[in-house]
């Protein structure tokens, strides 16, 4: 390019170039969208003569875990589905099933004991 001339936009349209701005691809889209979050709300209702008959409201996050954290949303660090602490929600399981039984037992124990008072 001779010293003097505007530098143009690939693909020779001849207009003078306005700073490095190229197309936008689908990861820089998504990578700006995780960065700073989306938030899609909306509400669907259904109205019969003026009678509403049913209401969902939808609400979608959309962000890194990074920005969820930094606005307060870490439900999944709780959850031991998500989290994999899944032994802790099997032995706790297996607490309260030893407690229904003890309790089941316990309740016909008395029934029995009723009985033989009559």
């Amino acid at each position: 390019m001779a010293a003097g001339q505007p530098a143009t936009t690939p693909g020779g349209g001849g207009s003078p170039a306005l700073g490095n701005h190229q197309p936008a691809n689908l990861g820089d889209i998504l990578e700006r969208v995780l960065d700073k979050g989306l938030v899609i709300a909306g509400d669907i209702r259904v109205n019969l003569l003026d009678i509403e008959l049913l209401t969902i409201k939808l609400r979608l996050v959309i962000a890194s875990l990074e920005t969820a954290r930094e606005v307060g949303i870490n439900w999944w660090e709780s959850d031991p589905w998500l989290s994999g602490d899944t032994t802790r929600l099997q032995r706790e399981n297996r607490e309260l099933r030893a407690r229904v039984e003890e309790l089941e037992g316990a309740d016909d124990r008395a029934v029995i004991e009723d009985r033989h008072r009559d």
